[in-house]
């Protein structure tokens, strides 16, 4: 599930890409697919890492990249190992809702970002996100989730402090949200509960197949149900 929109900007060849809080590498991998790209992931959990390198070397073997480089880091999003401007392009994909200072965050991605550089911010949106807190208190209190749910306004307003331009906004993953809201209100560890193993095998056909009506009604969905809010600076 990819979150970033990479056709809404200008790719050259051969970018530098960060993708900080990588996970399981869904990012990393895709920002591998452009041409001659130099990917770095970096997360804090090493399990995560395993996973994320395991993806790419699954790419790597079945050929499907765009003849760059790849590499993983453990590492605080908050104190990046890196130098000013390296990189030509950050994300930071569903990473704010989750640091207890997202402008520190905000300002070691823009320290490490060329001038002129791209930087992709997405977090959960409010109103989908607030339906989810209200529905499961385990929700809000699991460990390693999401302590603050962000404002369009104020997320846009502590970007624009940490130095960025805002260019572009949209909501993605609208076909996600009822999901979610099925998990909090069943149970967020009763995965194998009939209506969300369901559901979670839709969204995975969904994700695998791309049919075009789905991918129709996620577009005309998105601006009222989309579940994440994404900002091209």
């Amino acid at each position: 599930m990819v979150t970033v929109d990479f056709g809404r900007l200008d790719i050259a060849p051969g970018l530098r890409v960060l993708d900080i809080g990588c996970g399981s590498g869904r990012h990393a991998t895709a920002a591998y697919r452009l041409p001659r790209a130099r990917v770095v992931g970096v997360d804090l959990a090493f399990p995560e890492l395993v996973a994320a390198k395991g993806r790419l070397e699954l790419h790597d073997r079945l050929g499907e990249h765009g003849g760059g480089q790849w590499g993983v880091c453990q590492a605080d999003g908050l104190h990046l190992p890196f130098g000013a401007g390296r990189f030509d392009l950050v994300v930071c994909a569903e990473v704010l809702e989750h640091v207890p200072d997202p402008g520190q965050a905000v300002a070691e991605a823009a320290r490490v970002l060329k001038p002129g550089g791209h930087l992709i911010v997405s977090v959960p949106r409010r109103w989908p996100e607030r339906i989810c807190w209200a529905l499961s208190r385990e929700y809000a209190t699991a460990e390693g989730g999401h302590v603050r749910i962000f404002r369009k306004t104020e997320l846009m307003a502590l970007l624009e402090r940490g130095g960025l331009t805002a260019g572009c906004v949209h909501y993605a993953h609208s076909l996600h949200a009822p999901f979610w809201w099925l998990k909090c209100l069943i149970g967020l560890k009763r995965e194998n509960a009939w209506p969300v193993r369901l559901y979670h095998r839709f969204l995975t056909w969904d994700i695998l197949r791309k049919p075009r009506l789905t991918r129709f009604l996620e577009r005309l969905l998105n601006p009222v149900l989309g579940k994440s809010l994404v900002v091209y600076l």
